[in-house]
């Protein structure tokens, strides 16, 4: 049995990766900023013969994230899956125009999907170097890939959300550098890409994306139970290896 943690997990992805594999017979600690939800979620779950352990973390607050690796080495001593989820796109509701970008929303995307990452996982690292086989998943997406950013035959080439395609590049790198530090432990390193999912991350999405949470969990949780002798620093998704 593995100790799990998902980040952003009251609802969508977080909670359909959280479910998948609390079914699989791991503990799972969900997560969210409200602490309201991450009860609503727990009780949902108990009603269907699912238990969470619920956990109210904001990953840009240094004290909550403190707090949360000290709950966790009290009770368990060790973490055995981090899946670092949480993100946030809110160039998609943001109602001004800009020439390129707003700085506003760089921070605001930045500090969620980039500086959260860190500091979440700089803060458990000691209990997933505890673990015999870690597995950090850092959830990420193709339209942070610099090659299918600049390949005029890639779906993605006329996006624009720069703060956002910019955040999981970081992201990528972050994965990349990580697995490096990591390289002489246990412990694998992946970005994923669960594709364009039904979720609340952006207007439509429920409308007019073509996979449910439950579907793109799959090659979150692949990832986050990837055998042993699995690669460490990789970008992929359901298909196979993404392009950086």
């Amino acid at each position: 049995m593995s100790i799990a943690l998902v980040t952003g997990s009251t609802r969508g992805l977080g909670l359909a990766t959280a479910t998948a594999l609390v079914e699989a017979g791991h503990t799972v600690i969900i997560t969210g900023r409200d602490a309201e939800a991450v009860q609503t979620t727990c009780a949902v779950a108990r009603s269907v013969g699912l238990v969470f352990e619920g956990v109210t973390l904001d990953v840009v607050d240094p004290e909550s994230v403190a707090s949360l690796a000290e709950l966790i080495q009290n009770k368990y001593g060790v973490l055995d899956i981090l899946v670092n989820n949480a993100g946030i796109l809110p160039e998609a509701t943001d109602p001004a125009s800009h020439d390129f970008a707003s700085v506003a929303m760089f921070r605001k995307t930045f500090e969620t999907n980039v500086f959260g990452v860190v500091a979440v996982t700089e803060a458990l690292l000691p209990l997933l170097r505890s673990s015999k086989a870690g597995r950090i998943v850092n959830v990420s997406s193709t339209m942070g890939s610099l090659a299918d950013q600049g390949d005029p035959e890639s779906p993605w080439f006329s996006m624009l959300v720069p703060a956002y395609q910019t955040s999981k590049a970081a992201l990528n790198s972050i994965t990349v550098e990580l697995a490096k530090k990591l390289a002489a432990t246990p412990v694998v390193v992946t970005s994923v890409c669960p594709g364009w999912v039904q979720t609340d991350l952006a207007p439509g999405n429920h409308e007019n994306a073509p996979l449910t949470a439950v579907a793109a969990a799959e090659v979150v949780v692949s990832a986050a139970l990837a055998p042993e002798g699995a690669s460490s620093g990789t970008f992929i998704d359901a298909a196979g290896p993404v392009r950086w």
